[in-house]
């Protein structure tokens, strides 16, 4: 069953082992937010600085794996209509709107909905790490400078992930003016069994 996050919000919920999740969003443009946890241990959780060194790579698509900080995988990236998404920029927070947005009213932005959501689950805002940021356009150019860009998603476009440990997942519609191209809408999420006949992937 589809289940859709309302704009600037968000929800947080299990994956079991094997599971797929598939974000999808629905009307083009709208950037979500990617927390995941390992559900046997929260202190373990999604690591941007490992996936990075394992992966080789902060373009990450079709074939990656997310790790832990523990360095254990817990995502594998099985399908991916868009290929540009961001590991390097936090959750936006009530801070980052006074910071880059002193003109508009202030909103608890992605972190404060993930503390919400996943505060039934024992994980406190205090362990909120950087997100995978999905269909968030952030270019790097070759003085490292960088800049957030509106997503590039059509409607329809998705992302998909198989979950390789049982965990906990934060998921939200993003807050942020920029990261958004200045306009809010939801995400759409469905959780999916794993084909009987998917093997796990090998890792050297």
């Amino acid at each position: 069953m589809i289940e859709r996050i309302a704009p600037r919000s968000g929800t947080a919920f299990r994956l079991n082992k094997g599971e797929i999740l598939r974000v999808t969003d629905p009307l083009g443009g709208q950037v979500a937010d990617l927390l995941a946890f390992m559900a046997a241990d929260p202190r373990e959780l999604l690591s941007n600085g490992r996936t990075f060194d394992y992966e080789e790579t902060i373009r990450l698509t079709s074939g990656n794996i997310l790790w832990s900080n523990r360095s254990a995988p817990m995502l594998e990236i099985v399908e991916d209509s868009v290929g540009v998404h961001d590991f390097l920029l936090t959750p936006c927070s009530e801070a980052t709107f006074r910071h880059f947005y002193p003109d508009k009213p202030v909103h608890r932005g992605c972190f404060g909905n993930l503390a919400e959501a996943l505060a039934p689950f024992g994980i406190g805002a205090d362990a909120i790490p950087v997100a995978f940021n999905l269909f968030m356009n952030v270019p790097v150019d070759a003085k490292g400078a960088i800049k957030v860009l509106p997503p590039p998603t059509r409607a329809g476009d998705h992302i998909a992930f198989r979950a390789l440990a049982d965990l906990v997942i934060g998921l939200t519609a993003c807050s942020a003016y920029d990261s958004c191209g200045g306009s809010f809408k939801p995400i759409d999420y469905m959780v999916e069994a794993c084909p009987a006949d998917a093997a796990a992937p090998a890792r050297g």
